[in-house]
């Protein structure tokens, strides 16, 4: 029997896959049916990586300031 939330198939051997982020197990079996992600999401997530990107050589900076003033 499928053990995760989603799924209710009873199909014994997705979880190898799952265990990475993939649940394809009941998907190989229709159902319920992939998502791949659109257009928009990938951009999305890419938007809020650079964003994430951004804050983190902010940090940097400040830290490189504040070795210079002390230098």
């Amino acid at each position: 029997m499928c053990q995760t939330s989603e799924c209710g198939c009873g199909y014994p051997a997705h979880h190898a896959q799952a265990m990475v982020g993939h649940h394809w197990g009941c998907c190989a079996h229709g159902y319920p049916p992939r998502h791949f992600p659109t257009r928009e999401e990938i951009m999305a997530q890419l938007e809020q990586y650079l964003k994430d990107l951004q804050a983190e050589a902010r940090g940097v900076e400040e830290r490189l300031a504040e070795f210079k003033k002390t230098g």
